[in-house]
Parts: structure tokens; C-alpha cells; sequence
């Protein structure tokens, strides 16, 4: 498993507009194979955050989903552009559920 997150940086006034631009391509990913999570959120707390999460089955699933990113048949993404942007991959060796 592959996990993707990342942090963008916008505009408060414009946080909904860039969500909104990118519910397209949220959709079109989650029907990728070999995507188990594609999300971006509003942080609840800092009004200019924007967060990314992403998991994949394998880095070769991610690889077409970047891949497709540049092709005609990837969704147009409008709206606002992040001020900044943070974006790291973690290769997964295991996973547990969480006990309480």
C-alpha cells in the first residue's frame, strides 16, 4: 500500500472554490484502479488548509493515476491555485487496526 498526503495553502475567502474544482478529479480517481481513498478536505480548523489524503493498492496503481494526470482524459481542475503546497508519499510495510 501506498499512502499520499499533502497540505495546500489557499486563499480563506477561496477554500470552497478550490474544493469545488476539484471534486471532478476526486471522482475520477476513486473509480482508478487500485485507489482505495482519494479525498481532499477543508481543515475544521485553519481556514487556509486544505488537506489531501490518497491510498493505493500498489505504487504501480499510482503510477497511472499519475501518469493520467497529464492525459486528455484526466478531469479539468478549476478554481483557485493553492499559495503552497505540500505533498509526500509513504510506502506502508503493514497495517493493524487501531485498539482501544
Amino acid at each position: 500500500m501506498v499512502i499520499v498526503a499533502g497540505v495546500f495553502t489557499v486563499d480563506p475567502d477561496q477554500r470552497e472554490a478550490f474544493l469545488e474544482g476539484r471534486k471532478a478529479l476526486m471522482a475520477h480517481s476513486r473509480a482508478e484502479q487500485g485507489c482505495i481513498e482519494y479525498t481532499f478536505s477543508a481543515d475544521p480548523l485553519e481556514p487556509n488548509r486544505v488537506g489531501l489524503f490518497e491510498r493505493w493498492e500498489s505504487q504501480e496503481d499510482l503510477d497511472l493515476h499519475l501518469a493520467g494526470l497529464s492525459g486528455a482524459s484526466a478531469p479539468a481542475v478549476t478554481g483557485p491555485e493553492a499559495t503552497t503546497t505540500s505533498i509526500v508519499i509513504y510506502d506502508v510495510a503493514g497495517e493493524r487496526p487501531l485498539r482501544r
